[in-house]
């Protein structure tokens, strides 16, 4: 449970990182893209994406802890089924759609 916390608390602290728009290097994938690649993409608007989708996890975490604090089985599936959702929803968003992609001013 002890490990859960401090997991929950270092998601908490990326949210809260990454709401504020800043912490692009965090973010696997857009830290490896070539700068080129980079000046295409609204760092900010990904970046609050993915702070809200850290507070989503951190959430998922309390009810893993409060499963383990008062015995309750079903409330740790519950909480592993909203990290799988998560995981899916946040693979799927980011990838299509091109929601990211800064948009031409030169037109």
């Amino acid at each position: 449970m002890i490990v859960t916390i401090i997991i929950m608390f270092i998601f908490l602290v990326l949210g809260i990182i990454l709401s504020t728009g800043r912490g692009g290097f965090l973010i696997a994938g857009y830290n490896t893209m070539p700068k080129e690649e980079k000046e295409n993409i609204d760092t900010v608007a990904l970046c609050k994406f993915m702070g809200k989708m850290m507070f989503a996890f951190s959430f998922s975490l309390v009810l893993w802890i409060i499963s383990d604090i008062y015995e309750i089985r079903w409330l740790f599936t519950f909480g592993l089924l909203i990290v799988f959702i998560l995981v899916i929803f946040t693979l799927v968003y980011v990838n299509t759609g091109h929601r990211f992609k800064k948009e031409n001013e030169e037109k």
